[in-house]
């Protein structure tokens, strides 16, 4: 573990007994008790999560606005302060450089939150392309403590510490001037599990003592810490995609099914020429009726037709099977019943509605 990047917490996971990992790079908890342990409280009551390895890159200057409109699929013209945005950004192919969440402080001031593993690179794919925009660029990813309290019962944590300022009542809005327990906090109304939750933001020394607080203050309804497992098959179920499986450099946005990310009225952005195009591949939800686990990467069938491949896969703790996201031609679209080939065996497999969770 010592060659690995450790977040503010890393202490604090050891302290708990957190089973550390090298995740792309990070030293990171996959559990504390038992993946379908933290993943149940989360559906039921609450867990916190330590997402500190998250980047953040503020974005600021005259031309802040019409830089990032270039840079990201969504339009963001609509967008007051104290708003979030999701978006796609893309290469000029249409492939995906990393999918972020946009945060305006102001027309001239902007937070994007990036994928882990892509902060260095959409760092410089941003500064690549501020040629000729008025706007300074700074990675702050190493100042930064990011904690993710998910679940039903979010508030009745919160309500337990002296809360400052207005916790954000609606979904993709922050407040950047919170405390909690006099430390000075942005929280935004957002998440990757498929529930009703709060992502904190706080200066990287101030990050144990918020988890602390958080623990201590979730104790009476059972809200647990939770790990990179737990986070991946809520998602899973949620049907989120994930960067590295249902949106890559060769798989575009608009392949993955996040059109609604995407808009095309807007002027001008970068990957918009190659995404007017209809996609060739859409993805669709697989449901296993032979025994087995379809992860990702297994080759999908319709006959003897090789038409795809599974992004991410694995068995659904809330809604129950062995279910699979699969990227598949366009051509097999209306096909309901598909083979997943693992292990050199075909397994049968039923398409189903994506998302296979809704809270």
């Amino acid at each position: 573990m010592d060659s690995l990047k450790k977040t503010p917490l890393y202490d604090t996971h050891v302290k708990l007994g957190g089973k550390m990992v090298d995740f792309g790079g990070w030293a990171l908890p996959v559990q504390y008790s038992s993946i379908l342990e933290e993943h149940k409280a989360v559906r039921e009551r609450a867990g916190l999560f330590d997402v500190s390895h998250m980047g953040e890159i503020f974005v600021e200057g005259k031309d802040a606005f019409s830089f990032l409109q270039h840079m990201v699929t969504n339009d963001l013209t609509s967008m007051t302060e104290n708003r979030c945005r999701y978006s796609p950004m893309c290469y000029e192919n249409g492939g995906t450089v990393d999918d972020i969440l946009v945060y305006k402080f102001s027309d001239t001031r902007y937070l994007l939150v990036v994928n882990a593993s892509n902060t260095d690179k959409d760092y410089e794919w941003l500064v690549k392309n501020s040629a000729g925009f008025d706007v300074k660029l700074e990675n702050q990813s190493a100042s930064w403590a990011q904690l993710a309290l998910q679940g039903p019962k979010f508030m009745e944590v919160l309500n337990k510490l002296n809360v400052e300022g207005e916790i954000p009542a609606k979904n993709y809005t922050f407040n950047p001037e919170i405390k909690l327990n006099s430390v000075p906090c942005l929280v935004s109304r957002t998440g990757y599990t498929g529930e009703d939750g709060v992502e904190i933001y706080c200066k990287a020394e101030y990050g144990e003592r918020i988890h602390e607080m958080l623990m201590e203050a979730g104790k009476d309804i059972g809200m647990l810490p939770c790990g990179l497992g737990a986070r991946d098959t809520l998602r899973f179920e949620a049907s989120m995609p994930l960067y590295g499986h249902e949106i890559t450099a060769d798989i575009t946005p608009k392949e993955a099914g996040l059109g609604f990310a995407i808009k095309l009225n807007k002027e001008e952005f970068i990957g918009k020429e190659a995404l007017m195009e209809e996609p060739k591949r859409v993805r669709i939800g697989l449901k296993l009726i032979d025994k087995g686990i379809a992860r990702e990467h297994y080759d999908v069938y319709v006959g003897d037709k090789l038409v795809g491949f599974t992004t991410s896969g694995g068995i659904a703790p809330t809604v129950g099977g062995n279910l699979a996201m699969a990227l598949v031609c366009t051509c097999v679209k209306d096909e309901q019943i598909f083979e997943i080939e693992v292990r050199n065996k075909r397994l049968k497999a039923e398409k189903v509605a994506l998302p296979f969770y809704k809270r």
